[in-house]
This record gives C-alpha cells, sequence and structure tokens, in this order.
C-alpha cells in the first residue's frame, strides 16, 4: 500500500489533499465531514478585514452620533474577530486533522495583533490571503509588493506557528516576490488566489460577479509557476490552488514539484465525495507506477528535471499554430 503522507508547513498529513478556505470549511461540522470524506487537512473560510471594514461603515451610516464611530468599529472588528477564534476552537476540538486559519487582509494595523490571537486559539497554521487592486498609476509594483512584506514580515516575527502567502497570478516576477516572502520566514507559498471578478449584465447595466468557480483548464498556469518556483526556490513548500477538478490534477501538480494541493470549486459542484476520488485516484496511480511514497516522484517533471528546461518558459505557440494561415 502506498504511503500518501506528506510534511507541509511542518504539518504530518495524511495524503496532499487540502480543502481551502470557503464556505465548505466554514462551521465545525463541515469540517468534520471533510475529514471523513478524507481530507488531509483545512483552510478555514478566511476572516475578511474588507468585508469588516464595510460592515462597520454600512453601520456608522446609520447612526447620528460621531462618537459613537470608533466604538462601533471596534465592536464590529472585535465581534468578527472573537466568531472566528470561537471557530477555530470548534474545529480543533472536533477533528484530528490540522486547522489552518486564513486572514484575508489589505493592510498590517490590527491584522498582526489578530494573528498571535489566532495562535493562541490553536490554529496548527496561518494562511495570508493579501490582496489589494493597484489602481494608483503612481505607486511602482516594488510599493506594492511591499505591502505584502510588510505584512507577513511583521506577522511571522510575532508568531509560532508556520505562515504561508496565498498569491495572485498578476505579479510582475512571481519567483521575486516568492522569494522575498521566503527570506522573511514565511514556509509556505499557496499558487495562485481566485478574486473577485466583476462583469456587467448589459440588460439591466449593473455591475454583477463574474463566475466564481476555478475550471480544469486553469490548472495549466498554475502548473508552470509551480514548476518553476519548485527549483528557482527550493526550500518553500508549495500548496497549488486553482483548476484541481480530478485526481490526475493532483497528480500533475506533485510531479511539477507541489507539496499539497488545495480544492474548492469541485466539492461545490460534485460534493465533498470528491476528496475520496483525488484521494483513491492518485493512491492507484503510485500503485500502479510501483511508488511507495509521494516524495519518490514529487518533482520529477520540475523545471530542472526534464531534458529541455525552456518548455516550462515558453510562452508562444510555435509548434501549434505557426503554421496556419
Amino acid at each position: 500500500m502506498p504511503n500518501l503522507e506528506v510534511n507541509y508547513l511542518g504539518l504530518k498529513l495524511k495524503n496532499p489533499v487540502i480543502v481551502s478556505s470557503s464556505g465548505l470549511t466554514g462551521t465545525a461540522d463541515k469540517i468534520r465531514s471533510l475529514e471523513q470524506s478524507g481530507a488531509a487537512a483545512v483552510v478555514l473560510k478566511s476572516l475578511f478585514e474588507e468585508q469588516i471594514n464595510y460592515d462597520a461603515g454600512s453601520l456608522i451610516l446609520d447612526h447620528d452620533y460621531p462618537e459613537a464611530e470608533d466604538y462601533i468599529k471596534n465592536y464590529t472588528k472585535n465581534h468578527s474577530v472573537d466568531n472566528y477564534l470561537s471557530l477555530i476552537e470548534q474545529a480543533k476540538n472536533s477533528v484530528s486533522i490540522p486547522v489552518i486559519a486564513s486572514i484575508n487582509c489589505i493592510s498590517a494595523s490590527d491584522w498582526v495583533g489578530f494573528a498571535r490571537r489566532i495562535e493562541e486559539a490553536g490554529a496548527d497554521a496561518l494562511e495570508l490571503n493579501v490582496f489589494f487592486l493597484p489602481v494608483n498609476k503612481y505607486s511602482s509594483s516594488t510599493d506594492y509588493e511591499n505591502v505584502y512584506i510588510d505584512i507577513a514580515s511583521r506577522v511571522t516575527r510575532i508568531i509560532g506557528i508556520p505562515v504561508a502567502v496565498k498569491l495572485g497570478n498578476n505579479f510582475t516576477n512571481v519567483l521575486g516576490i516568492i522569494d522575498r516572502l521566503y527570506a522573511h520566514g514565511v514556509k509556505g507559498a499557496v499558487l495562485f488566489n481566485r478574486f473577485y471578478e466583476p462583469d456587467i449584465d448589459i440588460e439591466n447595466m449593473k455591475l454583477t460577479s463574474a463566475g466564481v468557480f476555478s475550471s480544469p483548464s486553469d490548472l495549466r498556469h498554475v502548473l508552470r509557476w509551480v514548476a518553476l518556483v519548485h527549483d528557482k526556490i527550493g526550500s518553500i513548500d508549495i500548496s497549488a490552488s486553482t483548476g484541481i477538478h480530478s485526481w490526475e490534477a493532483v497528480v500533475k501538480q506533485l510531479l511539477a514539484g507541489a507539496k499539497t494541493i488545495q480544492v474548492c470549486s469541485l466539492l461545490y459542484k460534485n460534493g465533498i465525495k470528491e476528496v475520496a476520488g483525488l484521494v483513491g485516484g492518485l493512491e492507484e496511480w503510485m500503485k500502479r507506477k510501483g511508488f511507495g511514497g509521494i516524495e519518490e516522484f514529487r518533482g520529477k517533471m520540475s523545471y530542472r528535471k526534464i531534458p529541455d528546461p525552456s518548455a516550462w518558459e515558453r510562452s508562444q505557440f510555435m509548434k501549434y499554430f505557426s503554421n496556419i494561415h
């Protein structure tokens, strides 16, 4: 029987399948069901800085007393954080798999202090989900990257549990930002985040949300960067997220060099039973190929392990479309 155990962020997992931050991981009961389905760890539903600020602002607009503003802001923030800490405690008391907390933040501010409270509540690790839209044309890419570094470095200095950062795919230099994060104490990089994308309802002329779920084709972009990061920044743990819709996708990301994979959209579409399918498919493939453990093949198809590493860098359709007229 193949050994599916992996080590991610210093945590021993029974297999590489993690359920990513979403409504699926928002209650202890749901997390217990995910464990029973075979999930090796969960990333809790995120605590959103933007949502807390929005809720506080909405409450303030309903009051005519300016002196109440600070009270409302603090109450809203503390109430949200207290609920989140309670979720961590309930999850830890309900399951034996690692519970990874998640903060979706756009500034360092109070979130550094909240990270300490998250550790005290019993979380096994923390995933920082940082994103803000670069809309200031006078700011450089370095200015924006420095916000990520500031948040991560301040958090890693004050907590003892491992920290991963979930990144978007639109950095000018993905390898550069990951290398800087690793230098500031970050143990893992989650590639990549899916953000809110706007759409336009042309009949009612209203702004709406585009589709939120990933598709199998999203795997390809992540696969390239997993292979590159694995070899160029080999000391950081990679968790591949987005586009995981089959056990074959799990195998591909492991071959590229990922330590774990994170799944969400597949479970929303087909149910949490799919976790068992991902784990079972991986196990059967390992049996067929004669692998006794994941480290025997992880990274075998990464950037430096294939005969022509430039294949991972190629960006033009030279072979397929050059002869089409």
